[in-house]
């Protein structure tokens, strides 16, 4: 009869977890009470698994490289925390939940942080102001931006310039017929 003895459970590093940052993107018509309580989901989700906000930044309303769901600019936020294994995967499912986020990444930046010897300012880890400016672009229609519409006097065209023209050089014409064959 083969015995087979159970392996020993893996041990976990006591105070050894990883550090994370994860930039999410909220709507731009977003007002500040929604950022907070998106921000305070995400807090309550990292006290929940164990894990400590190290610092929040509010990087304002900025265009985004492709629309997203309609949206062409978007408010980003930059999140940095460190905590244990389902840490990131609870704070990602917080950010699916709220319908202000449009869309999120997280990235690790660290695999080996103490959580005991981590310094962190209480400042850095508030979301602070959140006001944004009104948008004052406006939005350019379609037809514009396939250049199907005049943009206008104001607005500089291509002209061709004398150098756009070919122009032959002096005595070329001549040597033209002088290589091709006469007819007789």
């Amino acid at each position: 009869m083969d015995v087979t003895t159970p392996a020993a459970p893996v041990e976990r590093k006591l105070g050894r977890d990883k550090e994370y940052e994860t930039i999410y993107i909220l709507r731009p018509d977003v007002d500040s009470e929604a950022a907070e309580r998106v921000q305070a989901r995400v807090a309550d989700a990292l006290e929940r698994e164990r894990g400590k906000l190290v610092k929040v930044e509010t990087w304002g309303r900025r265009r985004l490289a492709y629309p997203i769901g309609n949206q062409r600019r978007g408010v980003y936020v930059y999140m940095k925390f460190a905590g244990g294994g389902g840490l990131v995967a609870e704070v990602e499912r917080n950010l699916k939940l709220q319908d202000a986020v449009v869309k999120f990444m997280t990235v690790q930046t660290a695999a080996d942080v103490d959580l005991a010897t981590l310094q962190i300012d209480p400042e850095e880890t508030k979301l602070g102001k959140f006001e944004l400016q009104p948008e004052d672009e406006k939005e350019e229609s379609r037809e514009k931006q396939l250049g199907l519409i005049d943009p206008g006097p104001d607005m500089p065209r291509h002209r061709p310039e004398e150098a756009d023209y070919f122009e032959p050089e002096e005595g070329a014409e001549e040597a033209v017929a002088k290589e091709e064959p006469e007819e007789t």
